[in-house]
């Protein structure tokens, strides 16, 4: 994956059981009732209450719009969540939005989001991040240069660079 050139950047607000599920490979998709733009290639996880931390990053291999009741039969055995809370997020909706993980870093040292901008609050579900507060995010994710895959550069021109291995 070296060199290839990456998408938009989400910032996912995720339950800190699910967050390290995600991280330590056994959850295996995100399931979530909005959809994503099509060019989201990188998720960094902001893990809620009670770690109130930026934990790690996902690299995005797609996004499936399917029924939650196809999500939960294609994906259930990867899903890293019970049924029951499954039927109760999906309660009322249409369509799921299935995201499926790539690969998955923890961070070296987890950080507040207050370390990428003061002003940034954790999203009630996801946001883009861009610009400074992208740099920064990218600054802090990076700072141990020795973790595969934690190897980012971003390119003078505003291109965002994956540089690591997978």
């Amino acid at each position: 994956m070296a060199g290839a050139a990456i998408g938009r950047v989400a910032l996912f607000s995720i339950h800190p059981t699910y967050a390290e599920a995600i991280l330590d490979g056994s959850k295996q998709v995100e399931f979530r009732r909005q959809a994503l733009r099509s060019d989201v290639s990188h998720v960094i996880i902001y893990a809620t209450s009670p770690r109130k931390r930026i934990v790690g990053v996902f690299e995005v291999d797609g996004v499936d719009a399917v029924s939650p009741r196809q999500a939960w039969a294609q994906y259930r055995t990867v899903g890293g969540i019970d049924k029951a809370s499954f039927d109760r997020y999906y309660e009322g909706a249409a369509r799921a939005y299935v995201i499926r993980v790539r690969t998955a870093h923890a961070t070296a040292r987890p950080f507040a989001l207050a370390e990428i901008d003061d002003e940034l609050r954790p999203p009630q579900s996801y946001q883009y991040l861009r610009g400074a507060q992208l740099e920064q995010a990218h600054r802090l994710l990076t700072a141990d240069q020795s973790r595969p895959g934690m190897q980012w550069r971003l390119a003078a021109a505003g291109q965002q660079v994956l540089a690591g291995t997978q």
